[in-house]
């Protein structure tokens, strides 16, 4: 799989963004500063605005390489001796469940939701491109087995991406006593299987 996370030889980078990771799980995103990823990473200031101009930049850089991380997580749990549609499914199901309990993506929405509000309502991410490529390429195999329906590929894996985003959003204003989180993503299950099988 094609990783968006920085090059071997960007190992500093790496350190910086774990020194930004750690102040927002502190104090969130609109109390943390450049000034303190620095402080936090051991360099100069002028050492973080180099790599990054503003918080935002480096934000979207830390949510790249956070979310691409959750994403390798979930494909490396897939059994390749499942049939194509069970192991699309789980991947898909997997990413939902490990991106919900992320503590960086927590935080963010406990004291920040606004940051996820544009990847939702005005254009899609670094990392959700990469979802999407790898949904694509995994829907025109299947397609190619004969172990998915027909149709636009393309279409099928945004689809797939737009029902994933509520049970990542959302599901928690859907559990009480009458509904579990296993019995939400069971029905995401349920949902994907029927709209990828021929």
């Amino acid at each position: 799989m094609t990783s968006l996370r920085n090059n071997p030889s960007d190992g500093p980078r790496d350190a910086y963004l774990d020194a930004a990771r750690a102040c927002i799980l502190d104090v969130g995103w609109r109390r943390t500063t450049l000034t303190e990823v620095a402080r936090r990473a051991g360099v100069s200031r002028m050492t973080i605005y180099r790599s990054w101009s503003d918080m935002q930049t480096l934000l979207g850089d830390l949510m790249t390489r956070e979310w691409t991380g959750v994403v390798q997580t979930a494909l490396a749990a897939q059994d390749p001796a499942q049939p194509a549609v069970a192991r699309l499914v789980d991947g898909i199901v997997g990413t939902v469940r490990v991106l919900r309990d992320n503590e960086l993506f927590v935080r963010i929405i406990e004291l920040d939701p606004e940051l996820i509000l544009p990847y939702v309502l005005s254009r899609r991410g670094r990392s959700q491109d990469l979802i999407l490529a790898l949904t694509d390429q995994a829907i025109r195999d299947a397609q190619a087995a004969g172990e998915v329906r027909a149709g636009s590929s393309v279409a099928i894996a945004r689809g797939l991406l737009l029902a994933a985003h509520g049970f990542v959003l959302s599901a928690h204003t859907m559990v009480d006593d009458a509904v579990s989180e296993a019995e939400l993503d069971a029905e995401l299950t349920t949902l994907l299987t029927r709209t990828l099988v021929p």
